[in-house]
């Protein structure tokens, strides 16, 4: 259980920074226009990473 807990974490935490400090002016951009989107795009990063490893 925790080989997809910690990956989808770190991946949604590093979503969400990116959406949050990296938003664009415009607010057009899909995953940087609000904290909430980069964290769900991280979240399945994440998932992916720990689908992938295959440990």
């Amino acid at each position: 259980m925790s080989r997809f807990i910690i990956p989808i974490a770190i991946g949604a935490v590093i979503g969400s920074a990116l959406g949050y400090f990296g938003q664009c002016s415009s607010g057009t951009c899909p995953l940087t226009s609000t904290w909430w989107r980069g964290a769900i795009y991280g979240t399945v990063m994440g998932l992916l990473m720990a689908l992938g490893s295959g440990r």
